[in-house]
């Protein structure tokens, strides 16, 4: 399959990912169909898409002509087998449950034509895992998108040792056709590339809390306002190359890194968290009071900047 011949997208679970990945497609001009065990979670995806795209309207990023055709575009049904039967590429964005998972990639292997690729929108599991379940463990994938998916540019194209170049090439490039950034991991590993990185960053940050060294408020602030703002901008290696260079680094390395957390278990603050049932928004506390005002509020707040910087970047 190449770029341009991918006519029918069909994405597998319309929930809180999968809206969002079907509709960045259906704005750079595909077909595509939402298929999902009920019919209410497909019509709260559409509402959900309609209401993303005015919100794109509003803010300039696409035109309010543009809306009504975009969602010409979009189909939704509760049949798997007619859904699937002349997908060019499959998208699966179900709950993180590898049984379950599993079991569709089973279902797709059986019903799907032999050009169409395979793809998981998992956030963990491997894709060998899921090529495995197949009779076609060569057009398998991983298309790991971020949340919200469509704000958020990157697509992690995670290969296992079966999934063939020519698959691979084909959806980093049809990918790119509806404005994403695709970065390819080249061997899978738990969390790939961002997530990795991202954990990395909660183990330290949790350490800092539980040795007293600062509140979660004031770690919080502290990224928001120095390197988080920096890394949208430039990633660690080109920021480290003109900020520092390779010599400083060494010598910063040297003297911190014996310092910084190097545990393989979850922080005992976590699991303390988790005990007291002090989830976050969900229950409406963690380190910070929630409620439903509040939650909403942080959202609405947080997909507005995503937009704006969208709006600047691509200017």
């Amino acid at each position: 399959m190449n770029a341009g011949e991918a006519k029918n997208i069909v994405v597998v679970g319309a929930g809180l990912m999968g809206h969002g990945i079907g509709q960045s497609f259906a704005q750079a001009g595909h077909r595509v169909v939402f298929h999902d065990i009920s019919a209410e979670n497909l019509r709260q995806a559409t509402e959900m898409i309609r209401r993303n795209l005015q919100e794109l309207s509003d803010l300039g990023l696409i035109s309010e002509h543009e809306v009504p055709s975009i969602m010409d575009r979009i189909h939704t049904t509760t049949a798997f087998n007619e859904t699937v039967a002349d997908a060019d590429l499959v998208i699966e964005a179900v709950f993180e449950d590898l049984k379950a998972k599993q079991s569709i990639f089973r279902q797709l292997s059986d019903n799907c034509p032999k050009r169409t690729i395979l793809a998981s929108n998992t956030s963990s599991l491997m894709p060998s895992t899921l090529a495995s379940v197949t009779d076609c463990p060569d057009r398998v994938l991983v298309a790991h998108y971020f949340y919200p998916p469509h704000l958020l540019p990157l697509v992690e194209i995670v290969r296992s040792e079966f999934t063939s170049d020519a698959t691979v090439e084909a959806v980093y490039n049809l990918v790119k056709t509806t404005g994403k950034k695709p970065v390819i991991a080249q061997k899978e590993a738990p969390g790939f590339i961002a997530n990795r990185l991202q954990v990395a960053l909660f183990r330290e940050a949790f350490h800092i809390v539980e040795q007293g060294i600062a509140s979660a408020q004031d770690v919080d602030t502290a990224v928001k306002n120095s390197f988080g703002r920096r890394l949208a901008i430039a990633g660690p290696f080109e920021t480290l190359e003109i900020q520092d260079g390779w010599d400083v680094v060494l010598q910063i390395l040297q003297y911190m890194l014996h310092d910084l957390n190097s545990t393989t278990e979850p922080s005992p603050l976590l699991k303390e968290k988790v005990e007291r049932c002090e989830l976050g928004a969900k229950t409406g506390k963690g380190f910070y009071e929630w409620t439903s005002e509040s939650t909403e509020a942080w959202r609405k707040n947080m997909a507005e900047a995503l937009i704006r910087f969208a709006r600047v970047n691509s200017e």
